[in-house]
């Protein structure tokens, strides 16, 4: 097995590394948020994960009841919707607010999406469309004051350039547009709108074009994309669409569209490994590679980049009940931590300071970042589906650091932080008793393990085996006296 050889020299800089990928974080739809497992699983991940702001779909819909027809009356109701924004504030968190879908009272035609039948026809009447959203603006600023809903973002409409989630037209979406953001924007002109949160990358440049030409605001981008986009053919499944793919693919779609933003700040609001909702690789640690590649390679590139989603607690074609069933959450239904949301847990306690690597290797990447006392070392040894992969001997030399105190290694791998490898060894329960879920949350756990490490030549060498498919992040205590005695947590 030839040796992966990295160096870092701790005394140079890239620059600053923003947790960016805390911003947001997916859900499903509106009416979930009102489940108190939901609640649980989100203040978990704000206090865990460090996420900002939660996206979901609906929260106009009529399962919401937020606008509804009774003896040819619109009556209004924010109800349920103040009872979401609610639990968001309390618990420190905000709504990147989704504005979907139609209510069947406003709506054009009876076309509609997902289990829980949401309308995805325009408006048949614009102006109807703007009173809904000046009224409801008009409520959360008297309810929450200008100035938290300033801080808030708004998003108009989900995946227009799709036919499952549109039936107008691209100018019939950009005519939507135009009427929300001119409500919103005569309620205050410091609320931040943008758009045209299109799948694959799309409509951005002919959206901004329509904002300029027209002279409307557009504060943000937002967009989404997977690895799976525009890949294989009908039918293919996942697995063939991502050996079509190529490693980075995400990098370079958000290089383009940081271009073509024009300054803007970039949201991506939707992504994840693939697009496929009961994709096994979501509970692997395959999915917890993607995540650190992506995150740690979207450096400058983006404000924020929501995971979709933090929770298997999602209906869109049906309500799963087994613990692993491919769900695009970082936590089943019970609350067991995938190998992604480990990734996440990992990324989360990095420093801020990127510093400068050097090596190449076809499958191992190599992240060094800083914070105040500690180096941390963030490696993942990945490819794509089908593509070559084998474990590799990694050698790692640090210059410009002292001795180290304590160095130690955390690990997601196959058998690492993977409560999946326990289900399947339980014999796949499909509704796991409270022992086995238990057991699942301790096989979930991260483990500090403690690592070796020499010094020659004024630097520090470590050397570490990574597995296939797996992800290791090294923290290196800078403290002037070396290494002794058991490492604590």
């Amino acid at each position: 097995m030839a040796v992966v050889e990295f160096r870092c020299d701790c005394s140079q800089s890239i620059g600053p590394l923003p947790h960016f990928w805390e911003h947001t974080v997916g859900s499903g739809h509106a009416p979930l948020a009102l489940r108190a497992d939901w609640q649980k699983q989100l203040l978990r991940c704000h206090t865990e994960l460090g996420f900002g702001h939660v996206r979901f779909h609906d929260l106009l819909s009529d399962s919401m009841g937020t606008l509804v027809n009774e003896e040819n009356r619109l009556l209004y109701s924010f109800f349920n919707i103040d009872q979401i924004l609610d639990f968001l504030l309390s618990i420190g968190m905000k709504p990147f607010v989704e504005l979907s879908f139609m209510p069947s009272a406003l709506a054009s035609g009876d076309t509609v999406v997902f289990k829980y039948r949401a309308n995805v026809t325009p408006p048949r009447d614009y102006q109807q469309w703007a009173r809904l959203i000046k009224d409801l603006f008009t409520h959360w600023v008297q309810r929450y004051g200008v100035a938290e809903v300033r801080t808030w973002f708004f998003e108009v409409w989900n995946e227009p350039n799709l036919s499952a989630f549109w039936t107008g037209t691209q100018d019939d979406y950009f005519n939507l547009y135009r009427y929300t953001v001119e409500a919103i924007k005569q309620m205050d002109d410091q609320l931040r709108v943008g758009g045209p949160a299109t799948a694959n990358d799309q409509w951005i440049t002919e959206f901004l074009d329509f904002c300029d030409q027209h002279q409307l605001p557009a504060d943000f981008v937002s967009t989404h994309h997977y690895p799976t986009d525009a890949l294989g053919t009908v039918g293919e499944d996942t697995l063939t669409q991502l050996e079509h793919s190529q490693r980075s693919i995400l990098r370079q779609r958000a290089q383009d569209t940081h271009r073509k933003a024009r300054g803007r700040s970039v949201y991506y609001t939707e992504w994840n490994a693939s697009s496929d909702p009961r994709d096994s690789l979501h509970d692997d640690p395959y999915t917890a590679c993607v995540i650190v590649k992506t995150m740690l390679e979207a450096r400058g590139l983006v404000q924020g980049y929501s995971f979709w989603a933090f929770s298997d607690i999602f209906e869109e074609n049906y309500f799963p009940g087994r613990p692993f069933q491919g769900g695009f959450g970082l936590l089943t239904m019970q609350g067991v931590a995938k190998p992604s949301f480990r990734a996440f847990e990992l990324l989360h306690r990095l420093g801020t300071e990127e510093l400068l690597v050097d090596g190449l290797h076809q499958t191992v990447n190599l992240w060094v970042v800083r914070k105040a006392g500690y180096v941390t070392l963030m490696l993942i040894n990945h490819a794509l589906p089908r593509h070559p992969i084998q474990s590799e001997t990694v050698r790692i030399a640090l210059a410009g650091i002292d001795p180290p105190g304590q160095v130690w290694i955390e690990r997601i791998d196959q058998d690492h932080a993977n409560a999946k490898r326990l289900w399947l060894e339980m014999g796949e329960p499909k509704f796991p008793s409270v022992r086995e879920v238990a057991e699942l949350h301790a096989a979930s756990q991260i483990i500090r393990e403690r690592q070796p490490w020499t010094r020659r030549q004024e630097s520090v060498h470590l050397e570490v085996v990574m597995p296939p498919q797996s992800v290791a992040a090294i923290t290196v205590q800078t403290m002037p006296e070396p290494f002794s005695g058991e490492l604590t947590s």
